[in-house]
């Protein structure tokens, strides 16, 4: 067989490949003109109206306090430090919100195609009531239930021993400051490790032999025999800091805000809305042929809808439930409007006593666009593991 002659490049502009270089490179070089000639024009402003700028202000104390902080915080500590508890805040909202509005929609979204007339109708009336209320009333009124309709710290409402709740926030057991919990976190850590290969090894299992293994209850097993036999080897601590109600409050243990049980409350149950649809959605994507043929193996519903259904349902669900994440993650901003002090929170109190808007502004910018792009990426690299690959 002849060789093939090898390729040449012709610079041409006949040349579909060198016109599509030619106008990238055109059009980033408009944007990155465009962008130049804003930030010299709002330069050039700001110096004739004697406007401080600048990102120097970041290493000044910040002089006031933030209420709530996983960092410890003093007014005397700097603004940039300051921007690093607010988005530790943002992000311990953000995390748990997507983890739980994620369960709450897998479970409606399954829900709405329940069989029960009961269940079915409870799930559509949960996702219409809350997808047509706008996000910022929802905060309101979880604001109103959690510091007006909650008893006092003196009343406080006692679900399980040592844990309170009341107008003052959840205040909950937390494992005593000198004990050592190392062993017990390595255990857990190797806990999922085993639930991983155990449920890799079903899938192998059912695939070649078509037997399907128990996976979840397996896995939590393997989760709490990890934990216990770390904490077996740390010494078995028992001592806890227990919250203890006293005569002007509760002391002791750990304690989260009001504020934050509405912004975590409001954000989960008004995405998980959003979220049930697209796995309702998802699910009635998958041809209906699927599930006879399941039906045929002598699959039960339930083992159709996690071996078959969902596997297959996923290249739909994956897209739209990435842009969830990054809705919830982007409406935590409206923490502001209960005061909790999230990145836009802060980024206001810094931006009134500098007087830096566009300094602080392009932080929370930035911050917002590397915490979304991330997301985005996280979630692509679980989209293609998740993609069914076709002959």
């Amino acid at each position: 067989m002849a060789a093939r002659p090898p390729k040449t490049r012709r610079w041409s502009w006949r040349s579909r490949a060198l016109r599509g270089v030619i106008y990238q490179v055109l059009a980033v070089a408009l944007l990155a003109a465009a962008l130049g000639y804003l930030a010299h024009n709002t330069l050039a402003n700001m110096r004739a109206r004697g406007i401080q700028s600048g990102f120097d202000f970041v290493t000044q104390p910040a002089g006031f306090a933030i209420g709530e902080s996983l960092i410890p915080f003093d007014s005397s500590d700097s603004y940039a430090k300051a921007f690093l508890v607010g988005l530790s805040n943002t992000l311990r909202v953000a995390l748990v919100g997507i983890v739980l509005a994620t369960a709450i929609g897998l479970a409606v979204g399954v829900g709405r195609l329940s069989r029960n007339l009961l269940v079915r109708g409870l799930c559509s009336a949960y996702v219409e009531a809350l997808r047509n209320v706008p996000l910022l009333l929802q905060l309101f009124m979880w604001y109103f239930a959690l510091t007006e309709m909650l008893p006092s710290i003196d009343e406080a409402l006692q679900p399980l021993p040592h844990v309170f709740l009341s107008k003052a926030g959840l205040q909950f057991p937390l494992p005593a400051a000198g004990a050592s919990l190392r062993l017990t976190a390595i255990g857990l850590l190797a806990g999922i490790a085993a639930s991983w290969a155990w449920a890799r090894f079903a899938r192998v299992r059912r695939e070649a032999s078509g037997r399907a293994l128990p996976v979840a209850l397996p896995g939590l097993a393997f989760w709490v025999l990890g934990a216990l036999a770390g904490w077996w080897a740390d010494g078995a601590p028992t001592a806890l800091d227990l919250p203890e109600r006293t005569f002007i409050n509760i002391s002791g243990g750990g304690a989260v805000t009001p504020e934050y049980l509405t912004v975590l409350l409001g954000l989960s149950f008004y995405t998980a809305s959003y979220i049930a649809e697209v796995v309702r959605a998802g699910i009635q994507s998958v041809a209906f042929g699927q599930i006879e043929a399941a039906s045929a193996l002598g699959l039960s519903r339930m083992q159709s809808l996690r071996l078959v259904q969902l596997p297959q349902a996923l290249r739909v669900i994956i897209p739209p439930l990435t842009n969830q994440y990054l809705n919830l993650t982007k409406n935590s901003s409206l923490a502001v409007a209960v005061g909790y002090p999230d990145l836009v929170s802060i980024s206001s109190t810094s931006l009134n006593q500098t007087g830096r808007a566009v300094e602080c502004l392009t932080i929370v910018m930035g911050c917002y666009l590397v915490l979304s792009l991330l997301t985005s990426l996280g979630m692509g690299w679980y989209n293609r593991r998740a993609r069914i690959e076709e002959r």
